[in-house]
């Protein structure tokens, strides 16, 4: 019985020496990979130091403690970590390992003079936690260069090295400080962060419960404070790969686009201002952003930054900032993006906005309620179709020469921003009075861009507007007691290439209480050239057009009426006196016309009969009888109307 006791006596204390001494070793492995992983750094000129370093081989658990890395390479930092935890941890390959779980306390990175801003910010997370994570041993090798887009391609590869299930951290601090009196300086806490399922650089979801803002701001003479909460923000699919093919000058040829996110949400947001304003949004999303690597191409972006941002910029270097961030929103495609129930309150009022919205190359401005110096102004929706940011900053850079006027070439190139514009529902005061001009729409759209100028485009107005008893061509109006004008204008005109043919139609316009006119006309032989912001070439091509069929058709609501009291007040007549004279005026015209021009008699003939009779239609056509030069057409109209008329056949007539 003693032998046995002693066989089993002898068994446990070389079981537990061997256990022991295993676990030595344990450690002493895990201690050595440590040490070179800190080795890794220090070699290429950084500075890395740890505390006690511990491990549990019956649990696996590693801990590390007071971790202190300074990377030797631009932008200066500073990281430390008061201690990791790691349970489960196991060596996957001679490259990677694994762990259950990764407990990080007292996380904080410091970067000083970051950019060409020089900015100094700094990260604090107290508790970070990761959840079934896999990773590399050893970092990569870090950039040599001090290039932002290296820093930022290099931190995004160690991010997208890594899977976990989950990451969470109770809350996130930054610190930012421009350093300079135009700049500012503030603070950022974000609480309740969570990702989930992080793997190849793309994470499932990112979440956070709430965003803290406090933003002193340094402008010469005036100082701001910014205060603000930001809650709900969700990020679904986010795919950092994309981000790092952006990056990495190797694919500059890459044309196809590559999803970063899926969707953001967030909302509400709340911020106000110590100088008497806040803004209060209900919620913000963003869907479908996409970048293409041949266009975006970070890394020349943030090498074109200005290394001295206190200098300022000449009129080149800000052209050639804008057109490298057009270079950036050419890159981007988006597809949704919109911001919801905006308020914005001054001390003047509060201005309230239903929808910014940017949809399918359309940006659009939806339910504006908002205070004016002369009453309310509201708005149902204001729209730009077919909106290029990358062209808005391509023009912006044309015109940036300080003290010197846009040329017209300059300012036509804006008909490349956007091709239309939309207003409707428009409720806003008109001057002192207490009376409102209506806007149902104003649409405008053009297109065929023959450089930087229409050869196709299309209005169409309906509003309502008071009528100004202030204005000398409105008094008539006023005097005759009409106080609105009603107003309905519908207006095309096209170019067609291949026949050299231009075309107006329709063109009407509606004054709801006085006439409705519609006029037809057409071009030929119109050339290329006219179509250019150059006087010179414009008028030598201008010569080669021909005028073609003229139709003039006028409707009268109330319009002769108004002539007539207009005359019967100044001749100091009866109504039907004054209406007499002008009927006889026109037909005296028409006889001295009748030696040279038939028709134009007859076409005074037909006048006198709309003028004599209230409510009647006029319709006038003329006709080319041959080739009509429209520079010379135009020159005989100013000075002998008479022989300019006889190049046409003149039709016209009247009826109710």
């Amino acid at each position: 019985m003693k032998r046995i006791l002693i066989g089993l006596f002898v068994a446990a204390v070389l079981a537990a020496g061997g256990w022991f001494g295993f676990n030595l070793y344990a450690k002493h492995q895990a201690t050595a990979e440590i040490e070179a992983a800190f080795e890794q750094i220090r070699a290429s000129g950084g500075k890395a130091s740890h505390g006690k370093i511990g491990f549990d081989l019956m649990s696996r658990t590693l801990t590390i403690e007071d971790i202190a890395v300074v990377p030797g390479n631009e932008p200066q930092a500073q990281i430390k970590i008061a201690g990791i935890k790691g349970t489960g941890v196991r060596q996957i390959d001679e490259t990677r390992f694994s762990a259950d779980g990764i407990d990080i306390t007292g996380l904080e990175v410091a970067l000083d003079r970051i950019g060409p801003a020089k900015l100094k910010a700094s990260y604090k997370v107290p508790q970070l936690t990761m959840r079934d994570y896999a990773g590399p041993i050893r970092s990569g090798e870090t950039p040599v260069s001090g290039s932002l887009a290296d820093v930022y391609r290099y931190v995004l590869g160690q991010y997208a090295s890594i899977t976990a299930t989950s990451l969470t951290a109770p809350t996130l601090t930054m610190d930012f400080d421009s350093g300079s009196a135009a700049g500012g300086s503030g603070e950022l806490t974000y609480s309740g962060l969570t990702m989930q399922n992080l793997k190849h650089g793309k994470v499932d979801a990112m979440k956070a419960d709430r965003a803290a803002i406090s933003i002193d701001v340094k402008q010469p003479g005036r100082a701001d404070k910014l205060t603000g909460e930001l809650s709900n923000i969700i990020v679904n699919d986010f795919d950092a790969t994309a981000i790092i093919a952006a990056l990495d000058p190797k694919t500059s040829s890459d044309e196809t686009y590559h999803r970063v996110y899926r969707q953001i949400l967030a909302g509400p947001y709340a911020l106000k201002s110590s100088q008497g304003m806040r803004i209060d949004i209900d919620g913000f999303v963003m869907e479908d952003i996409d970048v293409q690597p041949s266009k975006f191409r970070l890394a020349e972006r943030f090498d074109a930054l200005p290394q001295d941002q206190s200098a300022v910029p000449t009129p080149a270097q800000s052209r050639e900032m804008l057109e490298k961030i057009a270079g950036i929103y050419e890159g981007v495609r988006i597809g949704k993006a919109e911001v919801s129930k905006i308020s914005i309150g001054t001390p003047q009022g509060t201005g309230k906005v239903n929808t910014i919205r940017y949809r399918e190359s359309e940006f659009a401005i939806e339910g504006v309620d908002t205070p004016a110096p002369q009453g309310q102004f509201k708005m149902e929706r204001f729209a730009l179709k077919s909106f290029s940011a990358a062209h808005l900053m391509r023009w912006g850079a044309g015109l940036s020469n300080p003290g010197e006027a846009p040329s017209p070439d300059q300012m036509l190139g804006l008909f490349r921003v956007f091709a239309g514009a939309e207003i409707k529902g428009v409720v806003s005061p008109f001057k002192n009075t207490r009376q409102f001009v209506t806007i149902d729409t104003i649409s405008l759209d053009w297109g065929q861009l023959i450089g930087s100028i229409p050869s196709k485009a299309n209005l169409v107005v309906k509003m309502v507007t008071p009528t100004d008893p202030t204005s000398p061509s409105q008094r008539a109006l006023v005097i005759a007691g009409i106080d609105k004008l009603a107003i309905d204008l519908d207006l095309g005109a096209a170019w067609t290439e291949s026949s050299g043919a231009f075309a107006l139609a329709p063109a009407t316009i509606d004054l709801g209480n006085l006439a409705r006119a519609q006029a037809r006309f057409a071009l030929s032989n119109v050339p290329r050239a006219v179509f250019t912001a150059d006087p010179v070439q414009a008028m030598s091509g201008a010569r080669q057009i021909e005028a073609g069929a003229i139709e003039l058709t006028l409707r009268d609501s109330g319009v002769v009426d108004l002539i007539v009291a207009q005359f019967s007040r100044i001749q100091n007549v009866s109504r039907d006196a004054a209406r007499s004279a002008i009927v006889e005026m026109i037909k005296a015209q028409g006889e001295k016309f009748a030696a040279s021009n038939l028709d134009a008699k007859a076409a005074a003939d037909a006048l006198a009969d709309f003028v004599a009779t209230s409510g009647q239609t006029l319709t006038i056509k003329l006709t080319p009888l041959g080739k009509v030069p429209l520079v010379q057409l135009m020159d005989a109209l100013n000075h002998e109307p008479v022989l300019a008329l006889a190049q046409f056949r003149i039709e016209a007539s009247t009826g109710l």
